[in-house]
């Protein structure tokens, strides 16, 4: 089956937010053996739209690259040195920002406690949203579905055993199950042409918040290091357990509008998918795992923990936004106009 046209293959360069991501920027539109010394982030906000935008420019080397721009650049050394001193001030605001205890069943349970009048983002689009929040809630979440699973791959060669083949098993799923039309990012382009928005790799890079992109780059940071391994495991393990209510909530958002049943397929795929994903990945991966190598216990516990810390901090800057009338994107990028597509 021929799939619809996912625009290049590569995104342009982003545009550079401060000093750090016009660092990284001017250097891959240069010469990579001669690279200019690149600034130390030291005084940098770790959650700072700079910053992030400068780690993530340096993860996309590890992707799909960037149009132009000489793919020999995602082993430049002088380029990782200084990515590797983005990934240590933004791991270290992370560890900062986490609480609590270290138990791994706890941490596990406690996303399954969904407060009473909770004000998630789909809790909120379910009781208050219109087509123009809905819309907004696709390009801010974009920016990861374009890649959906491919940052857990990276863990794959990392596990053995169980843990490993049963990962997999979930990615399988993930990835359409061998069939290119059904793989989950594609079904995400999908619902961006439905929703009458560009459907380009990245196209809406400019438009998100860096709590949006700091969510892409933990991923990223945990799926690229061994080291992080548990951690990568531990945050998919807790986007797949708090994945199917809020699909579900968004599919009664989405039936309510009336909207194209290219977007209510997308989350009505991963209402039951997620479900049976959550007790793969809590009972075949994290119990195997553990079994095997007790010691990432805290640092699977770091992976869940994480999740909700920045899950949390851009859930607050969207919905501050919408619940002051205004709008969660940058404007940069205006939206085409659309109506809700009725069925």
């Amino acid at each position: 089956m021929s799939l619809p046209s996912l625009g290049p293959v590569a995104p342009s360069l982003p545009t550079p937010r401060g000093e750090l991501s016009n660092a990284v920027v001017t250097a891959l539109r240069g010469d990579r053996t001669r690279v200019d010394s690149l600034p130390k982030p030291d005084g940098q906000d770790p959650y700072g739209l700079d910053l992030q935008l400068a780690l993530h420019t340096c993860y996309e080397l590890h992707y799909r690259g960037f149009d132009g721009v000489d793919p020999e650049w995602e082993w430049q050394t002088d380029l990782l040195q200084f990515r590797s001193t983005l990934e240590e001030r933004f791991l270290d605001a992370i560890r900062g920002g986490i609480t609590g205890g270290k138990a791994l069943n706890r941490a596990l349970d406690a996303l399954l406690v969904e407060p009473v009048g909770g004000t998630g983002i789909s809790r909120y689009l379910l009781d208050e949203g219109e087509w123009w929040h809905m819309r907004e809630y696709f390009v801010h979440r974009s920016i990861y579905h374009h890649k959906e699973a491919d940052p857990h791959a990276w863990v794959i060669p990392r596990l053995n055993g169980q843990a490993k083949a049963s990962l997999v098993a979930v990615e399988f799923d993930e990835y359409g199950g061998g069939h290119g039309d059904r793989m989950h990012s594609q079904l995400f382009v999908d619902l961006l042409a439905a929703a009458g928005l560009n459907t380009e790799y990245l196209h809406y890079m400019d438009e998100v918040p860096a709590s949006m992109i700091a969510i892409v780059n933990m991923m990223s940071l945990f799926g690229l290091h061994r080291a992080l391994r548990g951690a990568l495991v531990g945050h998919f393990a807790a986007t797949e357990i708090t994945t199917s209510p809020s699909a579900r909530r968004t599919v009664e958002v989405l039936e309510r509008l009336r909207a194209d049943p290219a977007c209510v397929h997308f989350f009505a795929e991963h209402v039951e998918a997620d479900a049976v994903h959550e007790q793969v990945l809590r009972h075949d991966v994290l119990g195997d795992l553990l079994t095997r190598e007790p010691a990432l216990t805290g640092s699977v516990v770091l992976g869940i923990q994480a999740t909700s810390l920045l899950e949390d901090r851009f859930t607050d800057d969207v919905l501050g936004a919408w619940r002051s009338g205004r709008t969660s994107l940058s404007g940069r990028t205006p939206l085409p106009e659309s109506t809700v597509q009725s069925v």
